[in-house]
């Protein structure tokens, strides 16, 4: 067996083999899995974002497939008794669609919601936005990477006039001679990234990072910035400031390729470096020599991720590291300017064809009458029979089993009961609605509370495509059929649209589902046209925007001109302002979250996989020395974290990684070590992103 390899087996079938994608992160490493006897094995495959590497995760993702925990028939909640029990795939669907009927006869059609995952395929996200708006005809859909990149997004859109998480490819990294990473860590969160950083290095090139923690990857970097959480806007108006005292402005390409610069050059005058050390805790030093590796660069790339985006002002934060991208002439040169790292595998297709709350497929807007025109052309229904604008994430969760709000909820690829902030709150809000129904493959936390569990397909079961974080999309490609009794995410849209008498056929055929999809974009800023599966194949990948099937696809955006009505990009003046959130006598600490190498997302799919248990067993919570020296709490002990929301339970990790003031535990968790229970439900007025970075706590011993 090839070294890292691990199996699943099912027995009796014969050999075959696919190449396909990991399961889990939007790099969506290449891999290859080979059944033999019943055997599943991952094995390494070549493709441009891996070049043949796997993190522990991706080596032990077969070990899912058939799991003991597999969910293989569906469940419906017995009204005498309050459990589930197992149910035909009749009944199960016979009674979400009487479920729907009852509730959207008796408050409207707004009263059903939909949420969906980052993790879907763009056929299924796609499918789940048509079904949301033509078979319930609801305004209520969003889904969870409204907490992944929607800042980014919404920033990159208001300077860009697009959001593609990298507008270049992958490889463009070993090229930078300056790297700069804003709240990413990549080598916990994407290990075969690193690959290309060591590219950087090996070219004699420069990484620096800002978080608030010493992580796996702020180890590697030539120079670490530890900001207090909630500071990174000022620290990038500072860089600016800097660079501009210095000369370092592209004054042609400000000139030439970009307006409103004027007013940002006004705004961060006032961020001298010595007022943002004192704000941040940043040495000035550091804060100088940062916008001198960036300022004289002959190329340098600046990438944020969660940790500068997870805030109430988080639009703001990626945009003020976009201005001084713009400021240094970066964006649309090869081995230049600014990217955000997508967290969720699809997180990059799954937000461009229709899951978020105002949006069409091919990223348009829903309340474009042309937008709308044009989709309901391809749907074969009215443009005015299209809901409008819903509201985002949180806000519709919040909403559920209020007066006001859904009184329905179906759930496709989420765990809100774990990944939500105030996740307490949230819990209460699902348990209040008169239905609430989950399509997963194994018994999350949001699944255990459900009136009907429906089991289906997983990745190595079924075709289909992904957009990884470079906006390359991918062939997803089945391996074997999925287990007697479960169905795809495909198959149960279909099912339950005949049977609400959706006024069209939804397909449940991957490829036939894409093919509209296809038609459904064409003209949109994400325009997928011209992407066949053969042309996927053909050429690894292919990156949107594609208009053409004979024509090129686009690696690399902005070289000419920026997709805004006059070309050019847009600088936007943003001023730093407190967490939602500030210490206090009675939460003196600040709290921020992340993720750790073993796990991932809410860890229902890595919680129960044996290797990586074994190397993550627990959540804890992350103290530094002086802290807990105060505290008297030592390495080990269990301690609470409380905040105005909640609180969690752990074991303490003394470490030095960590600053004397700030807090951490990774997220993945579920109980009393939720955390989640803790974090912040303010939210982004943009972009609707809460505040999962920063929230005030206390810190105390915990009985064992």
């Amino acid at each position: 067996m090839t070294d890292g390899a691990r199996v699943a087996t099912r027995p009796g079938v014969a050999s075959r083999e696919a190449a396909t994608h990991c399961p889990y992160c939007a790099l969506q490493c290449g891999m290859t899995l080979r059944e033999t006897g019943g055997r599943v094995e991952v094995l390494p495959r070549q493709f441009p974002t891996n070049r043949g590497g796997l993190c522990q995760k991706g080596w032990t993702a077969a070990e899912l497939l058939d799991h003991p925990e597999r969910l293989t028939t569906p469940l419906v909640r017995d009204p005498a008794t309050d459990e589930q029990r197992p149910a035909s795939w009749a009944e199960a669907l016979d009674r979400i669609a009487a479920g729907i009927r009852t509730v959207q006869t008796g408050h409207g059609r707004d009263a059903v919601a939909v949420f969906g995952g980052g993790g879907l395929t763009n056929e299924k996200a796609y499918a789940l936005g048509k079904f949301a708006r033509v078979a319930l005809r609801t305004r209520h859909i969003d889904y969870n990477g409204r907490w992944c990149m929607s800042s980014a997004a919404a920033a990159g859109i208001r300077a860009f006039g697009v959001d593609r998480g990298l507008p270049f490819p992958l490889a463009d990294l070993g090229r930078a001679e300056t790297l700069l990473l804003v709240g990413a860590n990549p080598a916990e969160t994407m290990p075969p990234l690193l690959r290309h950083l060591a590219d950087q290095r090996e070219r004699g090139g420069r990484l620096i990072v800002i978080d608030p923690r010493v992580t796996a990857t702020a180890r590697q970097a030539d120079l670490h910035l530890q900001p207090l959480p909630g500071t990174d806007l000022a620290v990038a108006n500072a860089l600016l400031h800097i660079a501009l005292t210095e000369g370092w402005l592209d004054r042609d390409y400000v000139a030439d390729r970009t307006t409103g610069f004027d007013a940002v050059r006004r705004t961060v005058a006032g961020y001298w470096p010595a007022e943002v050390e004192r704000l941040s805790g940043v040495p000035m030093a550091d804060l100088e020599a940062t916008a001198r590796a960036l300022g004289t660069a002959g190329s340098a790339i600046i990438l944020t991720a969660r940790g500068a985006e997870q805030h109430a002002k988080g639009v703001d934060t990626v945009t003020a590291f976009v201005n001084l991208a713009l400021a240094l002439g970066l964006p649309g040169r090869p081995g230049s300017g600014y990217g955000c790292l997508t967290g969720q595998g699809n997180g990059q297709g799954g937000r461009e064809h229709g899951q978020k709350a105002d949006q069409l497929p091919g990223y348009r807007k829903i309340d474009d009458p042309a937008a709308r025109e044009h989709v309901a052309g391809v749907w074969g229904v009215p443009a005015d029979d299209l809901p409008g604008p819903g509201v985002p994430a949180y806000r519709l969760l919040d909403s559920l089993g209020t007066p006001d709000g859904p009184r329905a909820l179906l759930v496709f690829g989420s765990n809100p009961v774990v990944s939500a902030p105030r996740a307490a709150r949230i819990e209460s809000r699902l348990r209040d609605l008169d239905l609430l129904v989950v399509a997963d493959f194994l018994r999350s936390e949001t699944a255990a509370l459900a009136d009907v569990v429906l089991p289906v397909a997983q990745w190595a079961e079924e075709d289909g495509t992904m957009t990884n974080l470079e906006g390359r999309v991918l062939r997803r490609r089945a391996l074997r059929e999925p287990p007697p009794g479960v169905r795809t995410d495909l198959a149960v849209l279909a099912d339950l649209a005949a049977r609400l008498d959706a006024p069209v056929d939804f397909p449940s055929e991957p490829r036939t589902v894409f093919t509209e999809l296809r038609r459904a974009s064409a003209g949109g800023p994400a325009d997928y046209a011209g992407v066949t599966w053969e042309r996927i194949d053909a050429e690894t990948g292919v990156f949107w925007p594609c208009p053409d099937p004979d024509g090129p696809d686009t690696p690399r955006l902005f070289a000419d001109r920026f997709p805004t009505p006059d070309g050019r990009a847009r600088f936007h003046p943003v001023t730093h302002r407190p967490a939602a959130e500030e210490v206090c006598a009675e939460y003196p600490l600040h709290f921020t979250t992340g993720r750790v190498l073993a796990q991932y997302q809410s860890g229902t799919q890595t919680r129960r996989v044996s290797a990586l248990r074994r190397a993550a067993p627990d959540a804890f919570v992350e103290l530094h020395p002086d802290l807990a020296a105060r505290l008297g709490i030592d390495d080990g002990e269990p301690v609470r974290v409380v905040s105005r929301r909640g609180e969690l339970r752990a074991p303490a990790r003394v470490s030095t990684t960590i600053r004397p003031d700030t807090v951490f535990a990774p997220f993945h968790w579920a109980g009393a070590a939720r955390a989640n229970s803790v974090t912040n439900d303010a939210v982004d007025p943009v972009s609707g992103m809460p505040e999962f970075k920063i929230c005030a706590v206390r810190v105390e011993r915990a009985e064992p």
